[in-house]
């Protein structure tokens, strides 16, 4: 195949990583993109926003850290959720109507050309292709992957390991029913929207994506056989996190976690979780320096894995409250 060839397939499926990217994101629960580059994002009020469906007993889990004059509030999600998922409680309620400033991973979430922009400069080699270094085995699992994603092998043979992987990984969740604007970002995000509040985002995604492009090529290489090896598991596995994660069971949660992270290498744990999560107990810790009341929503493998938010705020002295 041409070099020209490579760099057209790829751009007919460039378009489709902001899509995939985050769906990926989401299955491994890295999300799933520093200090001080917070972002403020305001935006017109959506016409109404939907009651929450109320989860059975006490719900997911909810943390806070006060102080006497701060105090910050720390909610598990789960970024993709079929529609109708019954994940409300009272507790949750009374801590988002009593913040001023919502806090998530990604305030520009929105935005589908970042994903686009970092995808073809740091997700497509040509001149190292696939095929060059995957096993004949391996890169045979992997067009079949491909081809039961609407692609091929030949197709994404340009691709880094880590595009590659988002895009067999994104898909499955999707044709299972599970959706973005269903997932708990979004729905608190609108909600705060409709509310007046502040949002705020801890990092950008760029940065998010480039903390996994940035990757080894070993630990992208198993990042993506892992997916290819285990297509069948991803909506199970899914299905299982959420369950677990709706009954309160962080520590269950944490364990499926570390199936797609830190079982498969340990960079992956570390650019997921370790790095990311240093860099948001370092902006709660400004925060509680403040005054006024905050709700943190971020992925709940981010606070209930090994290497968790809590865990790191805890090491720096602050009393974790679950409620």
């Amino acid at each position: 195949m041409t070099l020209a060839n490579r760099m057209g397939q790829a751009a007919n499926h460039v378009s489709r990583l902001a899509f995939g990217a985050c769906a990926a994101l989401a299955v491994s629960a890295v999300l799933a993109a520093f200090p001080g580059a917070a972002h403020a994002q305001q935006a017109a009020a959506p016409a109404a926003v939907a009651a929450i469906p109320r989860a059975e007993g006490a719900g997911p889990p909810l943390w806070v850290v006060r102080d006497a004059d701060s105090t910050v509030y720390l909610f598990g999600t789960v970024h993709y959720l079929r529609p109708g998922t019954a994940w409300g409680s009272d507790k949750v309620d009374a801590a988002f109507a009593g913040a001023d400033q919502f806090w998530v991973e990604v305030a520009d979430q929105d935005d589908p050309s970042v994903a686009a922009r970092v995808a073809q400069q740091h997700g497509v080699t040509p001149d190292r292709p696939l095929s060059s270094i995957l096993s004949a085995e391996d890169f045979a699992a992997f067009d079949k992957a491909a081809q039961g994603v609407g692609a091929s092998g030949a197709a994404m043979d340009a691709y880094r390991p880590w595009l590659a992987a988002f895009m067999v990984a994104g898909t499955a969740p999707l044709q299972a029913g599970y959706r973005p604007d269903a997932g708990v970002d979004k729905t608190l995000m609108d909600r705060a929207r409709a509310e007046g509040k502040t949002i705020r985002g801890f990092e950008t995604a760029d940065r998010q994506l480039r903390l996994i492009a940035g990757m080894s090529e070993e630990a992208q290489i198993a990042y993506l056989n892992n997916y290819v090896r285990n297509g069948g598991q991803i909506v199970p596995k899914l299905d299982q996190t959420v369950a677990a994660w709706l009954k309160g069971d962080a520590a269950e949660v944490g364990r499926l976690n570390r199936t797609d992270t830190r079982d498969v290498h340990e960079d992956i744990h570390r650019a997921a979780l370790v790095v990311r999560n240093a860099d948001w107990t370092g902006q709660i810790e400004t925060m509680m320096r403040g005054s006024g009341t905050a709700f943190v929503a971020v992925g709940v493998a981010h606070l209930a894995d090994q290497d968790s938010v809590i865990d790191m705020l805890k090491a720096r002295g602050f009393t974790v409250e679950r409620l």
